[in-house]
This record gives structure tokens, sequence and C-alpha cells, in this order.
């Protein structure tokens, strides 16, 4: 019987070697042993392999919400990039074209002065929308409330305050 349907790892009798097979998938909802039926060993055992796993499951919990913030991330920061494409690629030959055509109507300087807005405006545009794309990028919440949660249920010993304090803040 394994760790997650209530066993205690002692399939066939409790050899040594039946340790190596032994696997935590999940913490178990209910107790791996009943009161009385169980050795302190194997209690001392059973909670450092849960301990273990719930340690596993928060640094998951963790890399998936920080994934998920940093494609956001990436996302957003396709914007700077277009504004830099913008500014360096297609603006030389459209805004020569069109500071040649205001040329028509204004002074030569004048025309020139007003493609150079456009184009300094349409970098400005592209960057904001760049800058509020990255903004709404977030701290992992779950993985901040999981851990809160995980520290209530630990022995006051187990770790500093302080340092628990420092990386609940993070």
């Amino acid at each position: 019987m394994s760790f997650t349907q209530g066993g205690n790892g002692s399939q066939s009798g409790g050899g040594a070697g039946d340790t190596a097979h032994r696997s935590l998938t999940s913490i178990p909802l209910t107790d791996a042993n009943p009161i009385g039926s169980a050795s302190f060993g194997s209690l001392v055992r059973d909670a450092t392999e849960q301990m273990s796993t719930l340690v596993r499951a928060e640094v998951e919990l963790a890399k998936a919400e920080v994934t998920g913030e940093i494609k956001k991330g990436l996302q957003g920061s396709v914007y700077f990039i277009l504004a830099l494409t913008v500014l360096l690629f297609s603006s030389f030959f459209f805004f020569f074209f069109l500071g040649e055509l205001l040329d028509v109507w204004l002074a030569r300087w004048a025309a020139f002065l007003i493609v150079f807005g456009l184009m300094v405006a349409t970098t400005v545009i592209l960057a904001l929308l760049g800058y509020l794309r990255v903004k709404k990028l977030r701290a992992p919440e779950k993985t901040i409330d999981s851990l809160k949660q995980a520290r209530s249920v630990l022995p006051s010993g187990f770790g500093s305050a302080h340092e628990d304090q420092l990386a609940l803040r993070k």
C-alpha cells in the first residue's frame, strides 16, 4: 500500500529494501498511520517526507506563478522593441517623404521639424504602451498566501522569525 492510500511503506513485512520503492506524491488528507499502529520512527519519517513534499509543492507553485509573470513581462517588452523598430527603420523612408511633401507648403526646416515631432510622438506612444503592459505585473500572491499558511503549521523553531519575515516580504 502506498502513502497516498494510507499505508506506512511496509508493503511486504517492513524489510530494509522496501524504503527504496516508497514514494509520496501528495500529502495525505488522512493520517498515514492510525493512532497506536506506527512506531515513533515511522511517524518521524512520515512527517519528514510530508514536509519535503510540502516544500516541493511550494517551489512548484512559485515556479508556475513566476513563469506566468515573466511571460507577461516579455509580451510587454514587445512594445518597446516595436518602438525602436519604427524609430530606426521605417521612419527613414516615410519621414523623408513626409518632410519633402510638407516642404511644398512650409519652409524646409519647419517641414522637417514637424516630421521629427511625429517620429518622437510615435516612439513615446509605443513606449507608453509597453510601460503600461509591464506595469501590470504582480507579485506571486498565491505563493505568499500559501507560505503564510504553512508558517502557521510549522513548529516555532523551524527557521528564525527574521528570515521568515524577509522571505514573505519578497
